[in-house]
């Protein structure tokens, strides 16, 4: 199956908030994004059906293997991205802005071709 913008972006989204050390739960998610929490959960729920997250008992969310791939995958897109724009003279929040929302639509073919391009700089 392949994901939409919006299951990249929680998947992206949980990824960040682990990486505090602290349990995500929901809340969390929609507080981050500014989404409302029944949207989040119904989110949550598909991803958890895919196989992207697991949610246990207390509502901690982890990401599966397969979840944590494709969130690095992204944030990988994202990092690479507003550096290349920033090279370009774009300001630090119009970057990050612009690339946040290039990640989704970039091909593996042509990220891979940017990121070789900027190893070459």
């Amino acid at each position: 199956m392949c994901l939409r913008e919006s299951g990249e972006m929680y998947l992206e989204t949980v990824l960040l908030l682990s990486q505090s050390g602290e349990p995500v739960r929901s809340l969390d998610v929609a507080n981050h994004l500014g989404f409302s929490k029944p949207s989040v959960s119904r989110a949550m729920g598909k991803l958890k059906s895919e196989d992207y997250i697991k949610i246990d008992k207390l509502g901690y969310i982890t990401l599966t293997q397969k979840g944590e791939s494709i969130a690095k995958k992204i944030l990988e897109k994202r990092f690479v991205l507003k550096e290349l724009i920033l090279k370009l003279g774009v300001d630090e929040k119009t970057a990050a802005t612009d690339a946040c929302r290039i990640e989704h639509v970039l091909s593996d073919e042509t990220f891979n071709a940017l990121k070789n391009y900027q190893d070459k700089k």
